[in-house]
């Protein structure tokens, strides 16, 4: 687990890798489809540039995040984090709505019958976004899970929207040449489905962050066993857990023998305070309770 300094500079780096491939497949998508006179690519080059936007807003999520607690934000910025992740998915969702409207004006309208085959370069140019953006994806989705980054995790996603967003394209062109140009935007609204998903899931992934929701039960069982190995601890009383953006809070009530000192007691619960927090980079601080343990 890296440190807020460190996952700030992975973060940025990372956006900005994204956002100067987005450029550069903005202006290469764009010149392709003015000169095959393939709206399909011409609307691809305008999702990439879309994703410019997204990369900017997960550069100032994460140096917000990464912020130190003052005290107007005693529990720290990590759901600064959340914010952009929420962002993140309601840009997914819109991407995907604007795919799936323009899909179904042009089955409605019949203007996908205007669709023809003009030059190859359109062609190179989606399979060239798809690799690229496909690329994109597993770098971002490898370096979110490093530093473990819900909003870089996110824009992974948004990257994979992209590549989906140009698979339509393909179809499209390819369609158009052999003769069924009405594959396009079917193929978009199905991509504009998946993309939906994708938002929902990214929108979900925040919300449970922002509302204290717990951590998942392998990570509470390993906190517990990590507690119940501490000398003295005669059994745990209660464990609760609540994510705070990339961060998780712990509670967590110790049993011991009601004939120690207070004094006594009290080093057993600073001894878990620090084997928890130590063996779990991802838990910002422990509160640990003494209770004194009743015979039955």
């Amino acid at each position: 687990m890296v440190n807020q300094q460190e996952a700030k500079q992975v973060a940025t780096r990372v956006s900005i890798v994204g956002m100067a491939g987005n450029v550069a497949l903005t202006l290469f998508k764009l010149f392709a489809g003015i000169i095959s006179h393939s709206g399909a690519m011409i609307s691809d080059a305008v999702h990439s540039a879309s994703d410019v936007f997204s990369g900017i807003i997960v550069i100032v999520g994460v140096r917000l995040s990464a912020r130190e607690s003052d005290s107007d934000h005693p529990y720290g910025h990590e759901r600064f984090e959340c914010v952009a992740e929420i962002i993140l998915a309601v840009v997914l969702f819109l991407a995907g709505g604007a795919i799936g409207i323009e899909a179904l004006k042009s089955i409605f309208t019949g203007a996908y019958t205007e669709l023809s085959f003009r030059n190859p370069l359109a062609l190179i140019a989606a399979i060239t976004s798809i690799v690229v953006k496909e690329t994109m994806f597993w770098y971002t989705k490898i370096n979110a899970k490093r530093i473990d980054s819900p909003s870089l995790s996110a824009e992974a996603w948004h990257h994979r929207s992209d590549a989906l967003s140009s698979v339509g394209a393909l179809i499209g062109i390819g369609g158009a040449a052999l003769g069924f140009p009405i594959l396009e935007p079917i193929a978009s609204i199905v991509i504009c489905l998946f993309i939906f998903k994708v938002a929902f899931d990214v929108f979900k992934d925040a919300v449970d962050r922002m509302v204290d929701h717990s951590c998942d039960e392998e990570t509470e069982a390993k906190i517990k066993a990590c507690a119940e190995e501490i000398e003295g601890v005669e059994q745990i009383d209660l464990l609760r857990t609540r994510v705070f953006g990339n961060k998780i809070y712990v509670d967590i009530e110790i049993g011991v023998d009601s004939a120690l000192s207070v004094c006594t007691a009290h080093g057993i619960a600073e001894k878990v305070h620090d084997a928890v927090e130590d063996g779990f980079p991802q838990v910002k601080h422990v509160m640990v309770h003494v209770n004194p343990l009743i015979e039955n």
